[in-house]
């Protein structure tokens, strides 16, 4: 039986929370259930447009959708919501360049699948530690892995909000997947990059292993985010095995 809980906040520094978070213990479509994570971008409000189109376009292309491969389900998914995004940016002016990070994932029995578009993330956390399990899809990330900075420097890099891959950026986005076996007691984090560029990967499984309940970490991980500085809005998925 899976526990879950999502909160999004807007933090200290933005106007506007370009976030936007969906859960469901109950299915969508073929998929046991589905949680989904994005976090817009793009001038006024078409961060905060993009992200919540991309939310609903995946909900109703799942919703709809015959496959019971979760994982292309979830491609399909997302090219769908690329698609409408792409369109409704050729309609307007101001909505022009819109675009949206996207994690999403399901629980199948012991197995999680997961696809993501950017740099929000997901980890799993149990007694062994705190692993990534996506890759960021961004310009710092990439300069790691080719060996041209350090994983620390990449923290504070003045370039690190900009992001290779985007959910209506292109006429096709690529998307990664993952498979991932859980364990009894494992927990799966999703969130967005004003969680994870406030706090380190240690800081937050810290603060996992302290709180008492699933909806305390969730709220001590937003307020040392904002703590940190909340420079960006924050946002945060939480299920529990």
């Amino acid at each position: 039986m899976l526990k879950t809980f999502s909160v999004t906040d807007i933090g200290r520094k933005r106007k506007t929370n370009q976030d936007y978070v969906y859960t469901s213990e109950q299915p969508v479509g073929s998929l046991p259930n589905l949680f989904l994570v994005a976090d817009g971008m793009g001038g006024h409000n078409a961060g905060d447009y993009a992200s919540r189109v991309a939310v609903e376009s995946i909900l109703e292309k799942i919703a709809d959708s015959p496959e019971t491969d979760p994982l292309r389900n979830f491609d399909d998914a997302i090219q769908y919501a690329n698609s409408r995004i792409r369109k409704l940016a050729s309609e307007s002016a101001e909505l022009e360049g819109m675009g949206t990070t996207v994690v999403a994932a399901a629980c199948e029995g012991n197995r999680l699948y997961v696809a993501n578009v950017g740099d929000s993330r997901l980890y799993v956390i149990n007694r062994f530690g705190i692993r990534q399990i996506t890759r960021d899809h961004s310009w710092v990330e990439e300069m790691v892995r080719l060996g041209e900075i350090e994983k620390e420097e990449a923290r504070n890099h003045p370039d690190k909000n900009i992001i290779t891959r985007a959910v209506g950026t292109d006429d096709m986005v690529k998307t990664d997947f993952f498979a991932v076996q859980l364990e009894e007691g494992d927990e799966v984090l999703m969130c967005t990059d004003g969680l994870t560029n406030m706090l380190e990967d240690e800081e937050i499984r810290m603060i996992l292993d302290g709180a008492r309940d699933i909806v305390e970490k969730a709220q001590q991980l937003v307020r040392a985010a904002n703590d940190n500085g909340g420079r960006d809005n924050i946002s945060v998925i939480l299920i529990e095995t």
